[in-house]
């Protein structure tokens, strides 16, 4: 993409509304524009963000074997009247008519709705298990939106509910919601910790949260150092193994990890003292188990082998999509600006032409551009008529994570300049006519 034909509009002063550095980045990168409080419009560059970490969730999903659906984003509030949790979300839930008096509501969540779904098709254990997800948008009305996307009204949500024919199963689901998610975060480049939570309005007593460490978390968090060591790494994982991924469960549990509401004093101060850790994080998906709370008040059942008809067992599984954008650049970024993990950047590399009016400059970068395309990469070409440092400026504010500088003096010596965004090392390479050393350095 040329950035003369792209659209990006950065701005070149912080906005004053913004409190925190991601909401502070995302306004002036010109990833989003505000429409109303807590309501954002998904520029380019922000789109092409959230729709990277949305294809690496449907990935892991999908390789845990969890089936994708959609979902609406408006329910009939006659659904939430059989749960009996209409009235469990107050003012947040956005309620209204439609023309024919049917009361209506913009869903924060869809356990009744997928428990419909559930209910009109599935009557035998024979059927089971069984996961469905879906992304969509949700509404939950903040009486004080703040922080753009991190706690926005309008959001971007991952939300999956599994159905098991007993607990033992449920259980297993809930395994797989926790392994997979762990695998996600790491491959967003985050560290993202499970701790212990209180399930709230969605209900049942089995729960973890996954907190990204940050300053400007919402969450106070209790944790023994001990677990940010842990890693799924390469490990390869068998999500139809119970006691494997039992196993693997219980290491990322055992150690100590809680938020503010869920602290226990006692045993927070048996850990050694050294290994104690206090902090804030920021909430980036939760997963529950609540057995037969849906489906005992909504008439959920399947049938056993033996005729016995029994409620369904659920559990409900969710990740904050357009959040992680949000916790993202809470994790990965500096004063110039954002730092993005290559798996989510919005463009693999960034092509700087120095000297936009040179001829040879020109005819160096539209080759390196059209190269880099050809072989699978997403390129930006800043062929904008800007000077150095305004060019300098806002590639590293966007945080790609890969520049190639072609300038007049790197040309005539037969060079181009890498630089990488991260820590701002800078190297040189020979600029050959079939660009294989700059193709393997970007492959790294």
């Amino acid at each position: 993409m040329y950035l003369s034909k792209y659209f990006l509009p950065i701005l070149k002063e912080n906005p004053s509304e913004a409190q925190i550095a991601s909401h502070r980045l995302m306004l002036r990168s010109g990833m989003i524009k505000q429409s109303s409080a807590g309501i954002y419009s998904w520029l380019p560059l922000g789109l092409k963000v959230l729709k990277k970490i949305e294809n690496i969730i449907i990935e892991e999903q999908i390789a845990a074997g969890h089936i994708p659906i959609l979902m609406p984003t408006i329910q009939p509030a006659e659904l939430w009247k059989e749960s009996k949790r209409l009235d469990d979300y107050g003012k947040e839930m956005l309620r209204f008519e439609d023309r024919h008096g049917r009361l209506m509501l913009y869903g924060p969540t869809n356990e009744e709705l997928v428990t419909d779904i559930f209910r009109s098709y599935i009557t035998s254990y024979k059927d089971l298990p069984k996961t469905l997800f879906h992304i969509q948008w949700k509404f939950r009305d903040e009486v004080r939106p703040r922080f753009g996307v991190m706690r926005g009204r309008e959001f971007f949500m991952k939300d999956g509910y599994s159905f098991d024919v007993d607990k033992r199963s449920a259980i297993h689901a809930y395994n797989r919601h926790m392994i997979s998610y762990l695998r996600t975060y790491e491959r967003l480049g985050l560290k993202a910790i499970p701790m212990k939570a209180d399930t709230g309005p969605i209900g049942g007593d089995y729960s973890h949260e996954f907190l990204v460490l940050a300053n400007t978390g919402e969450s106070q968090v209790f944790y023994d150092k001990e677990i940010s060591n842990l890693s799924l790494g390469e490990q390869k994982i068998d999500y139809e193994n119970y006691s494997n991924l039992e196993s693997i469960v219980h290491k990322f549990t055992t150690p100590y990890a809680r938020t503010d509401e869920t602290h226990d004093i006692d045993l927070f101060e048996k850990i050694p003292e050294a290994r104690r850790v206090e902090g804030r994080g920021i909430e980036v998906g939760q997963i529950f188990y609540f057995g037969t709370k849906y489906s005992e008040s909504m008439g959920a059942k399947i049938d056993l082998a033996n005729g016995k008809r029994i409620p369904i067992e659920m559990g409900s599984h969710g990740i904050g999509v357009s959040r992680l954008v949000g916790a993202l650049i809470e994790a990965n970024h500096d004063e110039q600006g954002i730092i993005w993990p290559a798996s989510v950047s919005p463009f693999d590399a960034v092509i700087i032409n120095l000297k936009q009016n040179d001829h040879l400059c020109n005819e160096i970068s539209i080759k390196i551009y059209n190269m880099l395309k050809a072989n699978g990469f997403d390129v930006l070409y800043d062929d904008r008529l800007d000077s150095v440092g305004a060019k300098f400026s806002s590639m590293d504010l966007i945080g790609i994570p890969k520049q190639i500088i072609v300038g007049p003096r790197g040309v005539s010596e037969g060079l181009l300049e890498i630089k990488f965004r991260n820590n701002g090392q800078r190297i040189n390479i020979p600029l050959s006519n079939n660009l294989i050393e700059l193709i393997n350095e970007l492959k790294k």
